[in-house]
């Protein structure tokens, strides 16, 4: 099993660019993985994209830099398993409130007896053909990511980042904003002091924060680095295409209005 690059950077808290998959498709991955971003992360839990999907992005991205990481669909064994069965060398976990839920996500993805993942023939271990060479270096190659997305993980955060095993957290805004009471509103003091209490213990307990960035302006993404995210997500492929869409098509019309067809 190849090493895992961007986990290595999580835990020496060094900055990794990635971005976010809403497409299920292996063109998809190609695509990213010729970009050369560092990680590809694809969102199966606000999408309709299944574990079919994923390998599909996965195979994309095979043999190039990114590292194929999943958001799945919520803190569960079989669906954490699958997907590392399927090739993520990463999973980010929604909805992490405390230690326990934590200590859940991290015992999904280790191996006995560090946890209770399940031992298998699938395409990481070329099928049987590596099986020993690659459950003998899994558990250190597995980035485990948990996401904060409520006033409880807030209150919780230094108890969740103290998991051994949890490499990093990544801050939900949104969900954060209504738990909190104002869906949407994630400029709102109250959302901005709580990420701040995250990045903060994040410093004390030496673990990378994370943060999409899903309109990538240098302003944007400045502010996030600055803010101390070392683990950030830019755009979505869905916003890429159609950003890129609309201002090609704008462009095009506008040169239109200029040309006198005789």
């Amino acid at each position: 099993m190849t090493h895992n690059k961007v986990r290595k950077a999580l835990l020496e808290k060094r900055i990794t660019i990635g971005t976010w998959v809403q497409i299920g498709n292996a063109v998809v991955g190609e695509i990213f993985g010729n970009a050369g971003f560092d990680w590809v992360a694809v969102d199966a839990e606000h999408t309709d994209i299944d574990i079919q999907g994923f390998t599909d992005v996965a195979r994309g991205l095979y043999g190039r830099v990114p590292e194929p990481f999943i958001r799945v669909r919520e803190n569960d064994t079989l669906a954490i398993r699958q997907a590392l069965d399927a090739g993520a060398r990463g999973v980010i976990v929604p909805l992490i409130n405390n230690a326990d839920e934590a200590k859940r996500a991290v015992a999904a993805a280790k191996y006995p007896p560090k946890g209770i993942r399940g031992f298998c023939f699938s395409r990481m271990n070329d099928y049987g053909d590596k099986f020993d060479e690659y459950i003998s270096t899994a558990d250190d190659n597995i980035a485990v990511v948990v996401m904060i997305e409520s006033k409880e993980a807030i209150e919780n955060i230094d108890e969740i980042l103290a998991v051994d095993g949890v490499d990093g957290v990544f801050i939900g805004p949104y969900d954060l904003s209504g738990s909190y009471g104002i869906p949407g509103k994630t400029s709102h003091s109250i959302v901005q002091e709580g990420c701040k209490k995250v990045l903060d213990a994040c410093k004390r307990g030496k673990k990378s924060a994370g943060l999409h960035v899903v309109l990538p302006t240098e302003e944007n993404v400045k502010k996030a680095l600055n803010d101390g995210f070392t683990f950030i997500a830019i755009g979505v492929d869905t916003v890429f295409l159609n950003m890129a869409s609309r201002d090609s098509l704008e462009l095009a019309k506008r040169i239109s209005k200029n040309i006198n067809i005789i």
